[in-house]
């Protein structure tokens, strides 16, 4: 299946005009060329780069967390224009999951076109003559981070189908490697992105990185992702090591990271994954399971709430609660964040019995959602099941929980809803592969 893919990469996501527009003037990109980049660019056309990347980063992010927020049983998407979300992506009468199908093939050639971007970017700024050396690794460095995480993603969704990681010549693409090889990739790719960022000296604007926007913030934002990426390889003590080299925090707000944000700007974005509460035809609306198995008093149940009415669909599915994560058009969809780093540092010390740190950090997520210090077990089994709680709850509908129940063998205690329904362990290459 080794074929060529750049009808998916080929088109470069230069939005970077239209993206924050009002706080920096790129220049015209009305027809850039790859050509124009790699002769000698300048530091406004990499930063065109850089802007119109970051801006890519956020096409499709919507079908990526459908795809996974469904299989994970955290939500319905209930469309009068796409039966698929509640047929295809539930197994609805023993469907199958196709590698043709928009559920694949837009979230996967959408982060292929900002690896391509990311490509673009480390060859122009590596031959480019009207910048520093230390400029130069900022580029390098934070082209080769989001390439990382964009990789993550897709093989987030093909697990053991695996992805293409050296896809630099599109025309002669590297063979598809299996989860293992990706995943050990992935961390490679993220090394050196913080190796060039160490010292480097950051030139272009970031949208969504808040005070992570200079050098320093970067490698900290790299060693977030590596310690997520640490824990799916089960390198747990590698996790800790990364986590103390990131922003992690264990008295930090929840909510400090790094986001892909949206405006109502001229050529912005709206947050895709945002639906008005109580709206009919369109909605996402909450698994059953999510109000039926959260603990009394916890106030993430606030991420669910009640709708006037029942929504429901002829297809034998309802709910009375709205997912209600993204409040607003504009609400930011976190890339990374503290709340989860916290959580990853429970695991951590949960598979290397460090069971009193677990418990320590377990507890600070339980008091911030209003709930009683952790009394159960303190057995790997046990806290296990209490770091997973934690995270299906904390992280809901930002794309884990069915990552989270396969990393750990457990995709048989999701609900099946219906007589032959299935929970998908993977998708299915796309066909253009």
């Amino acid at each position: 299946m080794k074929k060529n893919i750049s009808i998916q990469i080929a088109a470069i996501s230069l939005l970077s005009t239209l993206f924050f527009a009002c706080k920096k003037d790129y220049g015209n990109l009305n027809g850039p060329t790859v050509e124009a980049y790699q002769s000698n660019a300048t530091i406004a056309e990499l930063n065109n780069l850089v802007s119109g990347t970051e801006s890519g980063m956020r096409n499709s992010i919507a079908f990526y967390l459908d795809d996974v927020g469904i299989i994970g049983r955290e939500f319905y998407h209930f469309s009068n224009s796409e039966p698929r979300y509640v047929t295809d992506l539930l197994g609805a009468n023993n469907a199958t999951l196709s590698g043709s199908n928009f559920y694949i093939t837009s979230p996967w050639a959408s982060r292929y076109r900002v690896i391509k971007n990311c490509n673009v970017l480390i060859d122009a700024a590596t031959h480019s003559t009207l910048i520093t050396d230390v400029q130069r690794k900022a580029y390098t460095g934070f082209a080769k981070t989001i390439m990382a995480y964009q990789l993550l993603l897709n093989l987030n969704l093909t697990d053991s189908n695996g992805i293409r990681v050296d896809v630099a010549d599109p025309n002669n693409p590297g063979p598809v490697v299996d989860y293992a090889t990706g995943l050990s990739d992935i961390s490679s790719l993220l090394d050196q992105g913080m190796t060039d960022l160490s010292g480097a000296e950051v030139e272009f604007p970031l949208a969504g990185f808040g005070s992570f926007n200079d050098s320093p913030g970067l490698v900290k934002f790299n060693r977030a992702l590596a310690a997520r990426v640490d824990v799916y390889r089960q390198n747990w003590s590698e996790a800790l090591t990364a986590l103390s080299q990131s922003f992690f925090d264990l008295n930090g707000d929840f909510y400090m990271g790094v986001n892909s944000v949206f405006g109502t700007g001229s050529g912005d974005q709206l947050n895709p994954a945002f639906i008005p509460q109580n709206q009919n035809g369109e909605v996402r609306v909450a698994h059953p399971s999510f109000a039926q198995d959260i603990l009394p008093g916890d106030d993430r149940i606030n991420k669910a709430t009640l709708r006037n009415t029942t929504a429901s669909i002829p297809a034998g599915l309802s709910s009375n609660r709205d997912v209600w994560v993204y409040t607003s058009a504009t609400a930011p969809i976190p890339i990374i964040r503290n709340e989860e780093l916290i959580l990853i540092y429970a695991e951590a010390n949960i598979q290397l019995n460090n069971f009193n740190n677990a418990v320590m950090a377990l507890n600070i997520i339980r008091h911030r959602h209003g709930l009683a210090d952790y009394s159960g077990a303190l057995t790997q089994l046990a806290l296990t099941d209490e770091m997973l709680y934690e995270r299906r709850y904390s992280l809901y509908f930002e794309g884990h929980r069915w990552i989270d129940l396969r990393r750990y063998n457990r995709l048989n205690e999701l609900p099946l809803d219906r007589p032959g329904d299935n929970v998908w362990t993977e998708f299915p290459l796309p066909v253009t592969e």
